[in-house]
């Protein structure tokens, strides 16, 4: 008897989690991969740039992945791929621009020799036993797509990032129609965006903010400098067709931003008025009601050309009262604290500052309730998986999912690793496949692990201290020291007493170890740790990290 062939589908990254976004879908012999992308580090990641989906799975099996599959160009969807490509040379299908947005993240890697093939919305590429479909959806950056993957075993529709906004600003609305044609045909499995969950209702369009906009601008007498993410090209071009509205000429600052706005613009994504867009180093030649600063920053990052200005420390722009700044953005969980802290210093300076909050000067580019109950009544899938959210939102979507009809047994609320398994006659959880993070820190690519962050807490908690001793080969006596070099840990000049305690007590532990012939450095210096830590900790509630350093002569 022929074994029946199982279609899997495997989460490695966004599933109780915001970012890093990554799944592969297995039938027989054959894996196509659904984005990949970055996380940011969480608070207690100290020095750690990115986080990155672990991809052992990918690799114990590279021969069978057929290629990656890119729903749009956000970070968290794409930005692990010059990591991951380096280990896994596949092809990659994407969009325009967000192919556009890849090459140079490639370049800047040294990444070349990838394979990309350029899709579009309705498009149909076959990869293996895989038909790919791609349909238009709505999001924060043009060029966004949702998948109908189809197996043998049936259709896997993946919605990636989106909202169902009827006015959008490029015009190119959902393809409800496509949706609504693959819910008529039968769907096996729909995973769809879970961000907005918690939200009731509908999120508004993005033509929303070009009104509010065209009203700040209108109002402003001195410079308007705006902040927002620099892959919402839709966000970018409102602003620059109210700036050139109100005869205002428009300057980039920052990185990220310059380079998403030469890409969108040369893609034919952004449209600028000629003469609208001049250099930064021009801007003290125009009048400051003549002029509108596109920024980055509005995420309070401590580097970002907004912070800076904040803090007196940009080398070109500098806040100046009567200045209009406009936060086109909601903080990221996690970011509130560093936004906060940036609108506290721009009024300090004298801005006005316009934020979300007091506003309506961003609006989201995820599904509320009320647009994922439709998606769910258009699709009508036998089975559903909710993707792209922390636990309580995958939660509150399968909660969604049962109240419009699909059955409890067949929502699968997961976690990265988990493995669905779908015969012909059912689905079920099936085990698990290694996933977890890679955390990228400099050049290094997962060589920092939870020993070494637990270290990096500790310094920052506590600090270090040095003991520095001579000890003699033949005698083991103590020749030299101990001296104690701190940081971090104490003052000093106001400790003295307290350091000079501690070498007495090093040189009781040593003369003790002599005593009792132990001469094995290893046990000398457990020693000293022990006697230092009971020390400090009765003196000072405090444990520095301690590293005993013992030389020979």
């Amino acid at each position: 008897m022929v074994k029946e062939k199982k279609l899997q589908i495997i989460p490695l990254g966004g599933l109780g989690e915001i970012g890093k976004n990554m799944t592969a879908v297995r039938y027989d012999n054959a894996i196509v991969v659904i984005d990949c992308g970055l996380m940011f580090p969480e608070d207690e990641m100290l020095g750690i740039d990115m986080v990155i989906p672990d991809i052992s799975y990918l690799l114990e099996n590279r021969d069978l992945v057929q290629g990656i599959i890119l729903t749009h160009g956000h970070e968290d969807h794409i930005g692990a791929l010059p990591y991951v490509l380096k280990e896994l040379n596949v092809p990659i299908y994407a969009t325009r621009l967000t192919l556009g947005l890849i090459e140079g993240k490639l370049k800047e890697n040294n990444v070349s020799n990838v394979h990309t093939q350029v899709v579009k919305p309705r498009d149909v590429i076959k990869l293996g036993p895989f038909k790919v479909e791609f349909m238009r959806v709505s999001h924060s950056i043009p060029d966004s797509v949702a998948l109908a993957i189809h197996t043998p075993l049936g259709v896997i529709v993946h919605t990636g990032d989106f909202k169902l906004d009827q006015t959008p600003v490029d015009g190119h609305i959902i393809d409800f129609h496509k949706f609504a044609e693959l819910g008529d045909q039968g769907v096996l499995v729909l995973m769809s965006d879970s961000t907005n969950v918690e939200r009731p209702g509908f999120t508004m369009s993005e033509r929303n903010v070009g009104q509010t906009f065209e009203d700040a601008f209108h109002d402003a007498s001195g410079r308007i400098i705006v902040a927002t993410f620099a892959s919402n090209v839709h966000r970018l071009q409102q602003a620059i067709n109210a700036a050139y509205k109100q005869g205002r000429k428009v300057a980039v600052v920052g990185r990220s931003m310059v380079n998403v706005v030469g890409i969108a613009a040369d893609l034919g994504y952004l449209n600028i008025p000629e003469d609208t867009l001049i250099e930064i180093d021009d801007i003290a030649d125009l009048p400051d009601n003549q002029l509108v600063i596109l920024t980055t920053g509005s995420q309070g990052e401590p580097m970002s050309a907004l912070t800076r200005m904040a803090m007196s420390d940009h080398r070109r722009v500098e806040i100046q009262p009567g200045d209009t700044v406009i936060i086109s953005a909601t903080p990221i969980p996690g970011n509130e604290k560093l936004v906060s802290r940036t609108i506290d210093h721009l009024f300090r300076q004298g801005a006005n500052v316009i934020y979300e909050k007091v506003s309506g000067i961003h609006v989201s580019g995820h599904a509320s309730q009320e647009e994922l109950k439709l998606m769910l009544n258009l699709v009508r899938p036998k089975y559903f998986l909710p993707v792209h959210g922390e636990y309580r939102m995958l939660i509150k979507h399968g909660q969604l999912a049962e109240q419009l009809g699909v059955l409890r047994e067949n929502v699968f609320v997961a976690e990265n690793g988990s493995v669905m398994e779908f015969g012909k006659q059912e689905g079920y959880m099936a085990g698990r496949v290694t996933a977890g993070r890679v955390l990228v820190d400099g050049l290094g690519v997962g060589d920092i692990g939870n020993i070494v962050l637990r270290d990096r807490k500790q310094l920052s908690q506590d600090g270090i201290l040095i003991v520095v001793m001579t000890i003699s080969k033949d005698t083991g006596g103590v020749i030299a020291g101990p001296d104690i070099v701190t940081r971090g840990f104490v003052y000093v000049r106001e400790s003295e007493s307290l350091l000079d305690e501690a070498k007495e007590r090093v040189r009781q532990a040593l003369a003790r170890c002599g005593e009792n012939k132990i001469n094995e450095w290893a046990l000398i210096k457990a020693q000293v740790r022990d006697v230092l830590g009971k020390l400090f900790y009765e003196k000072t509630r405090r444990r520095p990290m301690i590293l005993p350093i013992i030389m020979e002569v």
